[in-house]
């Protein structure tokens, strides 16, 4: 099969096609052929040896869709042709065909396309849990969503308005704060001026910040007393060391650091939450936004384009 597999870490030009062998799924497991995989930019870390860089040599990619070619010994529940999607993979969806733990397989219902099912799984089922679990959202509570016009602000901004919550977005363009407010957004900030607006309605009850670095420091001054800051991703950059103290002088403020693993601990979980989002696809209620398709052969013209971080949607690669 063909995979992009990388031997070095570096910039995008260590992503190059081979020519790989896999074998038959292992007990538990089912192999799946690919019909697309999905970017995301914990990729670039993985590639530059950053965050949960891989051992080499090492195929990256967590995330993708296909049909059921095979299963291993003792898999129930799926069947060979089924078509299933992923977003939990340790690494590996950068090739043609890929074996998983099958209770890491979402079934991919008639309604929903095979890009859609690829774009939604890693970004969806993260919206999902910070709505649903992280920080329970209820109608009238005040929710800033940094970064509201990326591949998961985009998602939570629609996950957040349908639970009767006031969103307040940012961005960094005029032209990405419109698509906020095209996906149901009601209130919309740049990064310099969102916690001012924030306090003006009272202080946000939650602020999830997938941006890190830039937007920390102004998210709590955006929250209300005992608000939530839900610190999900650090696209600008780590955070420092934080003072509990400052919690307390801010108001009793929670903070928490979560990641989709924590919140698809089992098949049951997972697939609750991949269920919804292909329900909410199917009916026209989610909208999936996909930016650029890219053949695997360029993949690292499609790791160029994600790094710019110009991107109105998603990204594939065409398997």
């Amino acid at each position: 099969m063909q995979a992009i597999q990388i031997t070095e870490n570096g910039g995008p030009e260590v992503l190059n096609i081979q020519e790989l062998s896999l074998p038959n799924p292992a007990p538990g497991e089912a192999q799946v052929r690919l019909t697309y995989a999905g970017l995301n930019f914990v990729d670039v870390y993985q590639r530059q040896g950053g965050r949960q860089a891989p051992r080499l040599p090492a195929v990256l990619g967590k995330e993708g869709v296909g049909v059921v070619a095979a299963l291993g010994e003792g898999v129930e529940g799926l069947t060979v042709g089924q078509r299933v999607a992923f977003g939990t993979a340790a690494r590996g969806a950068y090739a043609q065909s890929i074996n998983l733990p099958a209770w890491q397989l979402a079934p991919v219902p008639d309604g929903v396309s095979d890009e859609q099912a690829a774009a939604v799984m890693l970004q969806g089922m993260t919206a999902h849990y910070l709505a649903h679990s992280t920080f329970e959202l209820k109608a009238g509570q005040v929710a800033v969503v940094h970064a509201a016009a990326g591949g998961v602000g985009g998602l939570l901004v629609q996950i957040a308005a349908r639970l009767g919550a006031t969103v307040l977005a940012t961005a960094g363009s005029p032209e990405k704060l419109a698509l906020a407010r095209d996906l149901g957004a009601h209130l919309t900030a740049s990064y310099d001026e969102f916690a001012a607006l924030a306090r003006e309605y009272g202080g946000a009850h939650v602020v999830y910040d997938g941006v890190g670095r830039a937007t920390f420091d102004a998210g709590l001054d955006a929250l209300r007393v005992r608000g939530l800051m839900c610190l999900y991703g650090a696209a600008s950059g780590a955070v420092p060391p934080v003072e509990p103290q400052v919690l307390n002088e801010k108001g009793g403020l929670f903070l928490t650091r979560p990641s989709l693993v924590y919140y698809t601990q089992t098949a049951e979980e997972l697939r609750w939450r991949a269920a919804d989002l292909f329900a909410w696809i199917a009916a026209g209620e989610l909208k999936v936004r996909i930016d650029q398709i890219f053949p695997l052969a360029q993949v690292a013209d499609a790791h160029r384009y994600i790094e710019g971080r110009k991107t109105l949607g998603k990204v594939l690669l065409s398997l």
